[in-house]
């Protein structure tokens, strides 16, 4: 297949970008690198089946393509809330010029949403059927709405043109490819660790997160890629096993031998308070679990950036 990336430079962009090119296809990234970066690209140099081009995906994009993969946005709060106004034009005008293009090709349309459409949730686990407790209005909503509104667009487009749309919910996801200043709790855990500085919890350590290694996610986003199947409902893609912050703070103390000292501040607006996904539905249409638990990712993870600090 002949395959457009957005965000192909950023975490998960790029380790799309290799598994496509090792199992033999071709790929076109696009990204304007205001969070992405060549570095993860590097390992691609010289592959005559990969191209990487700058643009925003704000902007109308041409090219002929079989599918179409949309993970252009900022995912982690210290980015995306840093320009909330681009952000929210990322999520909404990225889909609108994406659609379009799939439409012109009648390619596959994969879009990347995020368990943040959940908000902050009042059942556990979250379900594909529960809507969610989302602030229109708060300091997130920039990319909660951002991709609620990208998510309608997608089924819209499937109901009214017939395209076929694939929409992943994904949830906390880490590994090697994230930037030092990424701003998600793992990564920032494992840097103040191996630098020795205090570890950040903000609140008191009690808030849950779900953690999936970045290849299981990736395996679980290539199912929902290459099904036959009809899949016309979106799919949690997230390890279901559940942790306190606290926790992942202590284990990443363990697993890195760190004597940094975990330090409390004040929790964010509109942090959620749990995560956890329900993945009964991708189990039984795409037969996909994580197999990477949370100490194995934790040492392959702190290995990767022990050699970049």
């Amino acid at each position: 297949m002949k395959v457009l990336i957005t965000g192909a430079a950023g975490f998960l962009g790029s380790h799309l970008s290799t598994t496509l090119l090792n199992q033999g296809h071709q790929v076109i990234g696009l990204d304007d690198f205001s969070t992405g970066s060549m570095d993860n690209l590097k390992m691609l140099e010289g592959n005559t089946n990969f191209q990487i081009i700058e643009h925003d995906v704000r902007e109308p994009y041409e090219i002929d393509v079989d599918a179409i993969l949309n993970f252009a946005c900022p995912a982690s709060p210290v980015h995306y809330q840093s320009d909330p106004v681009r952000t929210i034009e990322t999520n909404f005008l990225g889909i609108i010029n994406m659609l379009h293009l799939a439409k012109k090709n009648r390619a596959i349309l994969l879009q990347a949403s995020t368990s943040e459409i959940y908000g902050d949730p009042t059942v556990s686990p979250q379900s594909e059927d529960y809507w969610g407790n989302v602030n229109p209005i708060g300091i997130r909503s920039c990319y909660d709405e951002g991709k609620r509104a990208a998510e309608t667009l997608c089924f819209d487009y499937r109901r009214q043109y017939g395209l076929d749309t694939r929409v992943i919910r994904i949830f906390n996801t880490y590994g090697p490819n994230m930037a030092i200043g990424d701003g998600r709790v793992v990564s920032n855990f494992i840097v103040q660790a191996l630098q020795g500085n205090d570890i950040t919890i903000y609140g008191d350590g009690s808030q849950t997160r779900s953690f999936c290694f970045v290849s299981d996610l990736i395996e679980g986003i290539l199912k929902v890629l290459f099904s036959k199947l009809t899949i016309d409902f979106p799919i949690n893609l997230g390890n279901p096993n559940e942790f306190t912050v606290l926790e992942l703070a202590n284990k990443i103390l363990e697993v890195t031998k760190s004597n940094s000292k975990i330090v409390f501040k004040d929790l964010p607006g509109d942090d959620p308070r749990q995560r956890k996904p329900d993945i009964s539905l991708a189990a039984k249409v795409l037969n996909w679990s994580p197999k990477i638990q949370l100490t194995e990712g934790i040492v392959q993870t702190s290995k990767y950036f022990s050699k970049i600090i």
